[in-house]
């Protein structure tokens, strides 16, 4: 999204949303003609979610268009998805960490420290630790493998044991692959 855009908070922007089942349970995704610009396990109420995404983008058009969704969103979690289309919305510094989130590998783990380094940002590590969690595409932005140095899984912003499945899930895909 371009600085303008930003400002606009999605002013003339028609987003399409709908809700899916995934392999980790209900989502709610949207996008825009640029690409999806928010995928969210529930937690909570559909109404809740679909609030707290559109806070994001105040100024936009809402449309509930389940087809277009499925038809864009399901076939990511599968293993022949093809390429990644995004509409993102956030600082430099939060974009450089969702980039290095896409550059782990299906199946790894990283740290915090590891994410930090890979941005030039070596003492960054709490920060990285903010634009993690501040991620609006879950799954596909993979935030879920970003543990803590000492090994443990922390927090995560839809559920300790749903990051822990999707891990898990990951690893399985990858083992199998090889």
């Amino acid at each position: 999204m371009t600085p303008g855009e930003f400002k606009l908070r999605g002013q003339d922007l028609i987003i399409l949303y709908g809700y899916l089942q995934t392999p980790f349970g209900e989502a709610i995704a949207a996008m825009t003609t640029k690409g999806i610009c928010a995928l969210r396990f529930l937690f909570g109420s559909r109404e809740v979610m679909l609030q707290e995404i559109q806070s994001e983008w105040p100024q936009a058009q809402w449309v509930r268009h389940q087809s277009e969704i499925t038809k864009a969103v399901e076939p990511l979690f599968h293993p022949q998805a093809g390429p990644l289309r995004l509409h993102l919305h956030g600082t430099n510094f939060q974009l450089k960490v969702w980039q290095a989130l896409l550059r782990i590998p299906c199946g790894k783990l990283a740290t915090y420290e590891n994410i930090a380094r890979a941005i030039d940002a070596p003492q960054a590590h709490r920060a990285v630790g903010t634009a993690v969690g501040r991620n609006p595409i879950a799954y596909l932005i993979p935030c879920h493998r970003v543990i803590r140095k000492s090994g443990v899984f922390g927090e995560y912003r839809w559920g300790a044991s749903r990051k822990q499945v999707i891990c898990a899930w990951e690893a399985a895909k990858a083992a199998q692959d090889n």
